[in-house]
Protein backbone atom coordinates (compact mmCIF):
# COMPACT_ATOMS: atom_id res chain seq x y z
CA UNK A 1 0.00 0.00 0.00
CA UNK A 2 1.43 3.37 -0.77
CA UNK A 3 1.72 5.70 1.58
CA UNK A 4 0.31 9.16 1.20
CA UNK A 5 0.74 11.79 3.65
CA UNK A 6 -2.19 14.20 4.26
CA UNK A 7 -1.39 16.20 6.88
CA UNK A 8 -0.49 19.06 4.46
CA UNK A 9 -3.61 19.45 3.43
CA UNK A 10 -5.36 18.51 7.07
CA UNK A 11 -3.25 21.61 8.10
CA UNK A 12 -4.77 23.75 5.28
CA UNK A 13 -8.33 22.76 5.68
CA UNK A 14 -7.33 23.49 9.87
CA UNK A 15 -5.59 26.91 8.85
CA UNK A 16 -8.87 27.51 6.52
CA UNK A 17 -11.32 26.17 9.35
CA UNK A 18 -9.14 28.36 11.67
CA UNK A 19 -9.20 31.40 9.55
CA UNK A 20 -13.31 31.01 8.47
CA UNK A 21 -13.97 30.93 12.35
CA UNK A 22 -11.76 34.18 13.17
CA UNK A 23 -13.93 35.62 10.56
CA UNK A 24 -17.02 34.34 11.78
CA UNK A 25 -16.12 35.29 15.11
CA UNK A 26 -14.95 39.37 13.59
CA UNK A 27 -18.17 39.12 11.79
CA UNK A 28 -20.22 38.70 14.57
CA UNK A 29 -18.25 40.84 17.15
CA UNK A 30 -19.30 43.56 14.48
CA UNK A 31 -22.64 42.30 13.77
CA UNK A 32 -23.09 42.48 17.21
CA UNK A 33 -20.93 45.90 18.31
CA UNK A 34 -23.23 47.15 15.18
CA UNK A 35 -26.63 45.84 16.67
CA UNK A 36 -25.64 47.57 20.18
CA UNK A 37 -24.65 50.76 18.25
CA UNK A 38 -27.86 50.41 16.36
CA UNK A 39 -30.09 49.95 19.77
CA UNK A 40 -28.14 52.57 21.64
CA UNK A 41 -29.11 55.12 19.40
CA UNK A 42 -32.70 54.05 18.85
CA UNK A 43 -32.56 54.19 22.80
CA UNK A 44 -31.31 57.64 22.77
CA UNK A 45 -33.69 58.99 20.12
CA UNK A 46 -36.29 57.05 22.20
CA UNK A 47 -35.16 59.44 25.12
CA UNK A 48 -34.41 62.66 23.02
CA UNK A 49 -37.99 62.41 21.73
CA UNK A 50 -39.11 62.01 25.40
CA UNK A 51 -37.32 64.90 26.54
CA UNK A 52 -38.78 66.56 23.84
CA UNK A 53 -42.55 65.45 25.01
CA UNK A 54 -41.39 66.60 28.35
CA UNK A 55 -40.24 69.88 27.95
CA UNK A 56 -43.39 70.15 25.38
CA UNK A 57 -45.55 69.29 28.49
CA UNK A 58 -43.01 71.13 31.41
CA UNK A 59 -43.97 74.40 29.13
CA UNK A 60 -47.77 73.47 28.46
CA UNK A 61 -48.20 73.23 31.97
CA UNK A 62 -46.60 76.59 33.16
CA UNK A 63 -48.55 78.52 31.00
CA UNK A 64 -51.80 76.83 32.24
CA UNK A 65 -50.61 77.34 35.99
CA UNK A 66 -50.33 81.04 34.57
CA UNK A 67 -53.74 80.53 33.48
CA UNK A 68 -55.57 79.19 37.01
CA UNK A 69 -53.25 82.02 38.62
CA UNK A 70 -54.96 84.86 36.64
CA UNK A 71 -58.33 82.89 37.32
CA UNK A 72 -57.75 82.99 40.58
CA UNK A 73 -57.32 86.82 40.33
CA UNK A 74 -59.98 87.06 38.45
CA UNK A 75 -62.14 84.78 41.19
CA UNK A 76 -60.53 87.19 44.12
CA UNK A 77 -61.38 90.52 42.45
CA UNK A 78 -64.95 89.12 41.94
CA UNK A 79 -65.67 88.15 45.21
CA UNK A 80 -64.37 91.38 46.15
CA UNK A 81 -66.68 93.14 43.90
CA UNK A 82 -69.63 91.37 44.88
CA UNK A 83 -68.83 91.77 48.71
CA UNK A 84 -68.40 96.17 47.62
CA UNK A 85 -71.75 95.29 45.33
CA UNK A 86 -73.23 93.87 48.79
CA UNK A 87 -72.40 96.71 50.74
CA UNK A 88 -73.63 99.12 48.34
CA UNK A 89 -77.07 97.48 47.74
CA UNK A 90 -77.18 97.30 51.94
CA UNK A 91 -76.28 101.16 52.14
CA UNK A 92 -78.86 101.62 49.26
CA UNK A 93 -81.26 99.61 51.46
CA UNK A 94 -80.32 101.54 54.58
CA UNK A 95 -80.16 104.93 53.05
CA UNK A 96 -84.08 105.79 54.80
CA UNK A 97 -83.43 104.03 57.95
CA UNK A 98 -81.01 107.03 59.26
CA UNK A 99 -83.82 109.51 58.50
CA UNK A 100 -86.50 107.69 59.93
CA UNK A 101 -84.32 106.61 62.95
CA UNK A 102 -84.00 111.04 63.87
CA UNK A 103 -87.34 110.80 63.03
CA UNK A 104 -88.06 108.75 65.41
CA UNK A 105 -85.91 109.84 68.17
CA UNK A 106 -87.52 113.36 67.69
CA UNK A 107 -90.97 111.36 68.10
CA UNK A 108 -90.22 109.61 71.16
CA UNK A 109 -88.76 112.28 73.02
CA UNK A 110 -90.85 113.51 76.09
CA UNK A 111 -90.78 117.36 76.83
CA UNK A 112 -88.09 117.81 79.33
CA UNK A 113 -85.24 115.36 77.92
CA UNK A 114 -82.11 116.75 76.00
CA UNK A 115 -80.47 114.17 74.18
CA UNK A 116 -76.14 115.55 73.94
CA UNK A 117 -75.17 112.38 71.88
CA UNK A 118 -75.93 109.47 69.49
CA UNK A 119 -73.92 107.11 68.18
CA UNK A 120 -74.64 103.94 65.89
CA UNK A 121 -72.89 100.99 65.92
CA UNK A 122 -74.40 98.57 63.32
CA UNK A 123 -78.04 98.41 64.45
CA UNK A 124 -77.18 99.28 67.99
CA UNK A 125 -78.10 102.66 68.93
CA UNK A 126 -76.49 104.62 71.99
CA UNK A 127 -78.63 107.89 73.11
CA UNK A 128 -76.93 110.04 75.63
CA UNK A 129 -78.74 112.81 77.34
CA UNK A 130 -79.83 115.02 80.37
CA UNK A 131 -83.57 115.19 81.80
CA UNK A 132 -85.17 117.14 83.80
CA UNK A 133 -86.02 113.82 86.19
CA UNK A 134 -85.50 109.86 85.92
CA UNK A 135 -89.22 109.76 85.11
CA UNK A 136 -88.47 111.66 81.79
CA UNK A 137 -85.74 108.60 80.96
CA UNK A 138 -88.33 106.05 81.93
CA UNK A 139 -91.18 107.82 79.45
CA UNK A 140 -88.50 107.97 77.37
CA UNK A 141 -87.84 104.35 77.33
CA UNK A 142 -91.30 103.41 77.18
CA UNK A 143 -91.93 105.59 74.04
CA UNK A 144 -88.77 103.69 72.09
CA UNK A 145 -90.18 100.75 73.38
CA UNK A 146 -93.46 101.10 71.45
CA UNK A 147 -91.37 102.77 68.35
CA UNK A 148 -92.12 101.65 65.38
CA UNK A 149 -88.14 101.94 63.93
CA UNK A 150 -86.87 101.49 67.59
CA UNK A 151 -86.87 98.29 70.23
CA UNK A 152 -85.44 96.76 73.05
CA UNK A 153 -85.00 100.08 75.01
CA UNK A 154 -81.89 99.45 77.53
CA UNK A 155 -80.78 101.70 80.38
CA UNK A 156 -77.04 102.07 80.89
CA UNK A 157 -76.71 104.73 83.21
CA UNK A 158 -78.41 107.29 85.25
CA UNK A 159 -77.12 110.11 87.44
CA UNK A 160 -78.49 112.79 89.07
CA UNK A 161 -75.87 115.62 88.60
CA UNK A 162 -76.72 119.07 90.05
CA UNK A 163 -76.35 122.34 87.97
CA UNK A 164 -76.44 124.97 90.07
CA UNK A 165 -79.67 125.51 91.44
CA UNK A 166 -81.57 122.25 89.23
CA UNK A 167 -81.15 118.75 89.65
CA UNK A 168 -80.91 116.93 86.04
CA UNK A 169 -80.17 112.93 85.61
CA UNK A 170 -77.47 112.46 82.97
CA UNK A 171 -78.29 109.35 81.33
CA UNK A 172 -77.71 106.78 78.68
CA UNK A 173 -80.06 104.41 76.70
CA UNK A 174 -79.60 101.83 74.52
CA UNK A 175 -81.76 100.74 71.94
CA UNK A 176 -81.93 98.37 68.59
CA UNK A 177 -82.83 100.28 65.32
CA UNK A 178 -85.23 98.07 63.18
CA UNK A 179 -84.05 97.83 59.73
CA UNK A 180 -87.01 97.17 56.42
CA UNK A 181 -84.68 94.27 56.03
CA UNK A 182 -85.41 93.07 59.28
CA UNK A 183 -89.57 93.46 58.30
CA UNK A 184 -89.10 91.60 55.52
CA UNK A 185 -87.01 88.64 56.70
CA UNK A 186 -89.52 88.76 59.67
CA UNK A 187 -92.50 88.45 56.81
CA UNK A 188 -90.81 85.40 54.64
CA UNK A 189 -90.11 83.57 57.82
CA UNK A 190 -93.44 83.50 58.65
Amino acid sequence: MPRINLLPWREEQRQTRKKEFLIAIGAAVLLGGAMIYASKLTVQSWVSNQQARNSLLKSEIAELDKQIEEILGLENQKERLLARMEIIEELQRSRPEIVHLFDELVQTLPEGVFLNEVKQSGRRVEIKGAAQSSTRVSALMRNIDKSDWLRDPGLDVVETVEEGQSRNSQFTVNAQQVSLNDDDEEETLE
